[in-house]
């Protein structure tokens, strides 16, 4: 099968968030079973100054944008069986930042028609033209309104990441862009709430619509979906819920080299022991035989953190360490840091981000918080998992798919906690649940070794996508 995901971002190449690991994960897993794949992007600035692999120039061609013309040139390079082919133009994407720019209807509508001139002008011949979220939205419109004898087999996919970016522009701008008639607005498969919408526009033009997880797909169907509910509603006998998976490679208990003692299930306690003791000097912080809780996010409201203050207050009097990464509000960041004023030997503060403590995190905390107020899939549970660390989580999403919730008889298949609904009493609740799980080091080594043997991998996704692919291609 011929694959092309079209996407603002994936690794290794450029990154802000989760959407670059799935993008260049599923890619590199398709590969893997010898399909033909190929992700474009866009060449940012970015990418230009961090490459470290030969990128060779293979052409160049012009863009339409309605009454304009702009310069594109095509460069490209292969990475793990993957042809990633990146579009330059320097008005574009010659920016510090890769998104938040006021142009960027328009550096994305260039994004997308180029991709497309690109599949047909090197012959890429695609038989599942895979997008992602907004930015590139606009392709399965395109792919059916230009009515190409190209593309006459090519099915299109969107998978929707993040519902709350819906790529949102003025009528006039958005159609000018695309040189696209005005009934595809009049009739309302790309308006909403009276303006253009390019993510609800993949939504009623795509052949099959994904996102993230099944619950979140549960949630998309209701008042959680942000307004794109009603089409999604008509849409719904198209549309399935596939859960990530991550990177078995990057996140790899056995040969990590950020950790101090790499371990498989057949020797994981003691070392995990060792990783926590690296870990706590990192911070400074003591009570080795307490349970440590870690936490690498975003610090957010979106991400639960307003109720982690609480909850830590309530919890360090019994002795128990917190280590957080992660940089975000400012109010947050600084609560953070006059917790570890407060409690100096218990609180362990890093703002900002670092790859390498992460997986420290990941391999040396005991359990991991993780009570986002919606998180449409989330990987840091599924990372903490691969460690050995019990994932603390809200029912929401992707974590409710994700994290089998311990509740004093399913010890043989529970590989984490959970709580529901959104409060800090229920947060509190939990994660003094999981304090006194800690002091039953049988019990706790069997969650621990649930968590090891749970299967996150992509492998799993990668077959329920192919499914879909052969669905929409009427392949059985």
């Amino acid at each position: 099968m011929k694959i092309v995901f079209v996407a603002s971002e994936a690794n290794p190449f450029i990154k802000t968030g989760g959407l670059g690991d799935v993008v260049y994960s599923l890619a590199a897993e398709f590969a893997n079973l010898d399909h033909e794949v190929a992700i474009i992007l866009p060449f940012y600035n970015r990418i230009k100054e961090n490459i470290t692999s030969s990128l060779e120039q293979v052409g160049r061609f012009s863009v339409d944008l309605s009454w304009r013309k702009a310069e594109c040139k095509i460069f490209y390079t292969q990475y793990r069986r993957i042809n990633y082919f990146f579009l330059d133009n320097d008005r574009y994407f010659n920016r510090r930042n890769i998104y938040g720019e006021q142009d960027d209807g328009e550096r994305f509508a260039f994004l997308s028609l180029a991709s497309l001139k690109l599949m047909k002008d090197f012959n890429l011949a695609p038989d599942i033209v895979h997008v992602h979220d907004w930015q590139v939205g606009m392709i399965p419109c395109l792919l059916k309104e230009s009515h190409d004898d190209y593309f006459s087999k090519t099915k299109s996919i969107l998978t929707i990441h993040n519902p709350a970016f819906q790529g949102t522009f003025e009528r006039d701008y958005i159609l000018d862009l695309y040189s696209l008639p005005d009934y595809v607005y009049d009739d309302g498969a790309i308006r909403l709430n009276d303006r253009v919408s390019t993510l609800k526009a993949g939504i009623m033009y795509a052949d099959r619509i994904t996102t993230v997880s099944p619950t979140h797909k549960n949630e998309l169907l209701t008042t959680e979906g942000r307004g794109l509910e009603g089409a999604l509603r008509l849409r719904e006998y198209d549309f399935v819920g596939i859960l990530n998976g991550i990177d078995y490679n990057e996140f790899s208990p056995s040969t990590d080299k950020a950790i101090s003692s790499n371990y498989t299930i057949d020797d994981y306690y003691n070392a995990k022991q060792v990783n926590k003791e690296t870990l706590l000097k990192r911070f400074n912080l003591r009570n080795l035989g307490l349970p440590v809780y870690g936490l690498v996010s975003r610090l957010t409201w979106q991400k639960g953190i307003d109720l982690v203050i609480p909850m830590i207050r309530n919890l360090v009097h019994r002795g128990c360490n917190f280590v957080i990464l992660g940089s975000g509000e400012y109010e947050l960041e600084q609560q953070f840091e006059q917790l570890r004023r407060e409690f100096p030997y218990n609180v362990g503060i890093y703002i900002g981000y670092s790859d390498e403590l992460a997986h420290l995190i990941y391999a040396g905390s005991d359990f991991f918080l993780m009570p986002s107020l919606f998180e449409p899939c989330g990987l840091s549970q599924m990372i903490s998992q691969r460690y050995g660390t019990l994932p603390i989580v809200r029912k929401t999403g992707g974590l409710n798919d994700s994290v089998i919730c311990y509740d004093n008889h399913n010890e043989d298949k529970a590989n984490g906690f959970g709580f529901s609904p959104n409060s800090v009493e229920e947060f509190i609740r939990t994660v003094s649940f999981s304090f006194e799980i800690y002091w039953n080091l049988p019990l706790r080594k069997k969650l621990m070794k649930n968590a090891l043997n749970t299967d996150n991998s992509w492998v799993k996704s990668a077959a329920e996508y192919l499914k879909v692919y052969k669905d929409a291609l009427g392949i059985k």
